[in-house]
């Protein structure tokens, strides 16, 4: 007969508690064992049932019902072992493998769990225990995988692979090769920056990061960026912030500047609301703006956000059309391409 009981973690366990083989003091023990094993006395059973094994070192209901103590008790390892060794004594006994499944589910190796249930299954078939764990260890396996593909995503940010398609519009810009990859190397650099911060904390601080001339910027009067948490409070505050930028960019010789903004600080322009063509159709992600400013060539990205898992993931930068949906105006006067 096998007996069912609630564990510590509410999930039912069976213990065989029919097997009348072995001595009367094997049983004894065995019986006891199960007893406190109902009672939540997992420590106690788990010796009872090494006793018992002493007494009858070949009886695998004893080594399942013990690592049925020690999958309680946390003892992962030795909860295995036994799981193994009552397989060993009982090859085609389906408690066995279904012990050993819960053991693998707990270390969370969920691939082998489905593979063990999956056997158990085979020696018997009408088991609604075993086709219930397989079903919960199959979700757990999709969501560990995943979970796995959102922190890799979140760890191996590679924006250039994005933004691959802009670096030959950007060699017939700019001409030079030295200085369309300076550029395009700022614009990975800093958009990278800005996913890893997301990633971090959820958040990106307003600023507008400028590449300044090696050569002709005072670097001891003009930094590399500037904060503009301020900027989009009102029509206002925008129109004396990109004037402040514009002179900025002039004054620093600037060659780019690339603007980083979450989406939610932004009272105004809120380039999301709209008609036509400034029409907004990257849904109500959160998220963050990057602007790319240069002479010759102006982009626009939306990097919307969503939790997967737990965990905050920036989704691939969304190509928005900058005449439509621009977060501030031209900050460098047009230049022709190669001019």
């Amino acid at each position: 007969m096998t007996e069912a009981t609630e564990t510590k973690s509410g999930a039912a366990t069976s213990l065989e508690g029919g097997d009348r083989t072995g001595t009367g003091e094997e049983i004894s023990l065995k019986d006891k064992g199960n007893e406190f094993f109902k009672g939540g006395n997992y420590l106690k059973a788990a010796a009872l049932y090494t006793q018992a094994i002493k007494l009858d070192p070949s009886n695998p209901t004893l080594y399942s019902n013990r690592a049925a103590a020690f999958l309680q008790l946390v003892k992962l390892n030795k909860a295995l072992a036994d799981a193994e060794k009552t397989i060993a004594l009982k090859p085609q006994w389906e408690k066995g493998y279904f012990r050993k499944g819960c053991i693998l589910e707990a270390m969370e190796q969920y691939d082998d769990a489905l593979a063990t249930f999956q056997t158990a299954l085979q020696y018997n078939p009408q088991s609604s225990e075993v086709s219930r764990k397989i079903k919960r260890v199959s979700q757990l396996a999709r969501d560990k995988k995943r979970a796995q593909e959102v922190e890799n995503k979140r760890l191996n940010v590679d924006m250039e692979k994005n933004l691959d398609k802009l670096k030959s519009e950007m060699s017939e810009k700019y001409g030079s090769e030295e200085c369309w990859k300076d550029i395009f190397s700022f614009l990975v650099e800093t958009m990278e920056t800005a996913v890893k911060s997301w990633h971090e904390s959820s958040k990106v601080d307003p600023r507008v990061y400028f590449l300044l001339d090696r050569e002709k910027t005072q670097t001891d009067k003009y930094a590399p960026n500037v904060n503009i948490d301020k900027a989009f409070e009102s029509p206002h505050t925008h129109s004396n912030c990109s004037s402040f930028l514009r002179q900025y960019a002039d004054d620093s010789f600037s060659r780019a500047a690339c603007l980083v903004t979450p989406k939610s600080i932004i009272s105004y322009p809120q380039v999301w609301k709209g008609q036509g063509s400034r029409k907004w159709k990257h849904g109500q992600h959160d998220g963050f703006f990057v602007q790319f400013e240069s002479p010759s060539l102006r982009k626009l990205w939306f990097i919307p956000s969503s939790n997967e898992m737990g965990q905050t993931l920036c989704r691939d930068p969304e190509v928005l059309d900058i005449s439509a949906h621009e977060v501030i105006p031209r900050l460098f006067k047009e230049k022709l391409s190669n001019s």
